[in-house]
């Protein structure tokens, strides 16, 4: 697995250690923390002006090309003239671009290099990707492998049938943890000191509903348990179901498969009795989802 996914994980070990004093920045799913320097990590190697660079960078979502410094301020709430330094910063280093027609940033070719370097390094893409091609030809739907970014899953691969319904995201979209299928089986396949933290950083993301969400999610764990696998029916989308299966690499680092499409197609007796076992099947022929009740 690549040096940054292996950053990234012992990145997620600090701020695991850190308790109560985890704080989450910039835009994630239309949900914005701020970023409040006093409050924040205060390890020696953090670096706050770095930090507030990357999180400009987080800010533009998918279908967004440019942004402007309010709106980069609004999204990262870092002030407006240290967005306009930052931002300059990046475009220097070839980060972000400026139009100045539009007196607007957009993502740099700098970017795509980064994230190309990355995904090239996940060696499990293209070792399974003829197995979830033809599980997406033979279910009529898409088939994806998501990791853990913040609290959101984000699609590292993914790959889809030839059938013209169903959801059409691609690498790069994100996720909610705790209503999708993909989400629920990251869940299931973390340590349970890894999963009750996470699940109490979900919690205070949406107390109100945490309720009816936390019942979801305990009976996913059960499913997983009995069946190796977690099922979603039309939670997240109205008329999108799914099934979702955990996977733990060589390197240690957690991920999850899905396969998601129609719910006519892919109905709750077809995802538990056919989808389902054929998803957990691919994953134990590359070494994953050992089923084990996690502490």
């Amino acid at each position: 697995m690549t040096e940054l996914l292996n950053k990234q994980k012992s990145s997620e070990k600090n701020i695991r250690n850190q308790g109560d004093k985890l704080v989450t920045t910039g835009y994630e799913d239309n949900d914005i923390a701020h970023f409040n320097n006093e409050n924040g990590p205060k390890e020696r190697q953090f670096v706050t002006a770095l930090a507030r660079g990357l999180e400009l960078l987080r800010c533009f979502g998918p279908g967004e090309r440019y942004l402007g410094v309010a709106e980069l301020a609004r999204r990262s709430g870092i002030p407006k003239p240290s967005v306009s330094r930052l931002a300059g910063t990046l475009v220097t280093l070839g980060y972000l671009d400026f139009s100045p027609t539009l007196s607007k940033y957009s993502l740099g070719i700098g970017v795509l290099s980064l994230g190309y370097a990355l995904l090239s390094n996940i060696g499990i893409r293209q070792i399974v990707k003829p197995m979830l091609q033809d599980l997406a030809e033979y279910s009529q739907a898409s088939v994806s492998i998501g990791v853990r970014d913040r609290l959101s899953m984000v699609y590292v691969e993914t790959v889809r049938s030839n059938a013209p319904i169903g959801t059409r995201r691609g690498v790069g979209s994100r996720l909610p943890i705790v209503n999708t299928a993909l989400g629920k089986a990251y869940l299931a396949g973390l340590p349970e000191s890894e999963r009750n933290f996470l699940m109490g950083q979900l919690r205070m993301r949406d107390e109100q509903n945490w309720p009816h969400l936390e019942k979801g999610i305990q009976q996913a764990l059960r499913d997983y348990q009995e069946r190796g696998f977690c099922i979603s029916i039309s939670e997240w989308e109205k008329d999108i179901s799914a099934v979702g299966v955990p996977f733990q690499d060589h390197d240690g680092n957690f991920m999850a498969f899905s396969c998601g499409g129609a719910a006519f197609l892919l109905t709750k007796d077809r995802l538990e009795n056919d989808i389902g076992p054929r998803l957990v099947n691919i994953v134990n022929s590359i070494g994953g989802n050992r089923r084990q009740n996690r502490t």
